[in-house]
């Protein structure tokens, strides 16, 4: 359904899209540093479908309409950037369940819906997502075609190449960890942590 000319200008295109550091890189990051990469998964898990949600939307046209309703984004993106900001903060005071413990070796204890629901909402509540997929999906479906099928297609890129990139970058905080991850450093891992999720935060609300 999609020919071999597109895929060979959409995977680049939307690969060196994916790996150019965001909100979401950056909080697979943060949390690959303090949670370690497997606990990270279930923040991909809801970046994924919020990533997914907005490209499906996006080829659909729904994408349009929701740009026309400035004051939804706005609560999403107050309410969501607030949370990771507070997060940050209690990060950065070495306190709360996403900061690093003391004892390195001590269980993770930030909850999976939580992690998921921190992936989901800044995926979601980001416009410049959907208008990005509004510019970009829209030149690689052809009116000629079913569309139904060309979306499935380019989603499932979309996912595959935004999964690798998460995951890249969550491996890349878990090696921080482990350069940083003396006792005596735990503080200022988690300072570094509590500062790039503040970013974060602050990338969403004013975004």
């Amino acid at each position: 359904m999609i020919t071999l000319s597109v895929l060979s200008v959409f995977v680049p295109t939307f690969l060196l899209v994916s790996l150019t550091p965001g909100m979401c890189m950056t909080l697979a990051m943060v949390l690959g540093m303090t949670q370690g990469v497997r606990r990270t998964l279930w923040m991909m898990a809801g970046e994924l479908v919020g990533v997914g949600l907005v490209a499906v939307a996006a080829g659909a046209g729904v994408a349009a309409l929701m740009l026309r309703l400035p004051e939804l984004f706005a609560v999403f993106r107050w309410v969501g950037g607030a949370y990771l900001g507070y997060l940050g903060v209690m990060m950065w005071r070495s306190r709360g369940r996403m900061a690093i413990p003391e004892t390195l070796d001590a269980r993770a204890r930030a909850g999976r819906r939580e992690l998921a629901v921190q992936g989901f909402v800044t995926a979601v509540a980001n416009p410049k997502g959907w208008a990005f997929f509004m510019a970009l999906l829209p030149p690689f479906l052809d009116a000629s075609r079913p569309l139904a099928g060309q979306l499935a297609v380019l989603v499932a890129i979309i996912l595959t190449i935004e999964f690798a990139s998460l995951l890249a970058y969550a491996s890349g905080g878990r090696t921080l960890r482990h350069l940083l991850g003396e006792s005596d450093k735990v503080r200022l891992l988690n300072r570094l942590a509590g500062t790039l999720m503040v970013g974060v935060g602050l990338w969403l609300a004013l975004g």
